[in-house]
């Protein structure tokens, strides 16, 4: 059976889940990968979690299975801790955006904001990798979604996936000021 990498990518509305994905994919298929890919927006406009699924090589459906995720990207901690307990794989590796948006839940009262020790435990019981990823000095939180990416392809998380692949995804979906600004978060 060929090779497949599952990645799993969530969020709060608004935070760019669906540019993430899209260059992910775009990247991907840019360094040979066979993509299967399926995305929901439908809680977007509301603040609720948004979340895309990644399989690169051989899948027979493009939905992550519960407990498969080899890589989980989060760009908000409770959805973070979340996807490490009901995604993530055992020996799999976790990249947050260290922010806390406050998924609706939360917002509602209905549930408590999540603490970083409470993602430690839940790497520590999946005995997976957690990368926490924050730049103070972020000009628009929009972009969270760049800084991780960043942050993802310097630790080598993605197989086969380099900057180069990631800067041709870019440049073949955004316009050329959004580019640019993109660009200058990955170093």
């Amino acid at each position: 059976m060929s090779e497949c990498f599952n990645i799993f990518m969530v969020g709060v509305g608004g935070q760019g889940i669906g540019l993430l994905a899209q260059v992910l994919a775009k990247a991907a298929l840019n360094a040979g990968w066979a993509i299967h890919a399926c995305d929901t927006h439908g809680l977007a406009q509301r603040g609720g979690m948004v979340s895309s699924h990644l399989r690169l090589g051989q899948a027979y459906s493009p939905l992550v299975p519960d407990g498969q995720a080899d890589l989980v990207l989060a760009l908000e901690r409770t959805e973070a801790a979340r996807a490490a307990v009901t995604m993530l794989k055992d020996g799999g590796s976790l990249a947050w955006y260290d922010a806390a948006w406050q998924a609706l839940d939360v917002r509602m009262g209905q549930a408590k904001p999540v603490e970083a020790s409470e993602l430690k435990t839940s790497l520590n019981a999946r005995k997976a990798i957690g990368y926490k990823v924050y730049r103070a000095d972020l000009a628009d939180p929009r972009m969270q979604n760049m800084v991780l990416l960043s942050a993802v392809l310097n630790a080598d998380l993605i197989p086969r996936l380099s900057l180069d692949h990631v800067k041709t995804a870019l440049s073949e979906l955004l316009p050329a000021k959004a580019l640019e600004a993109n660009l200058a978060l990955l170093q």
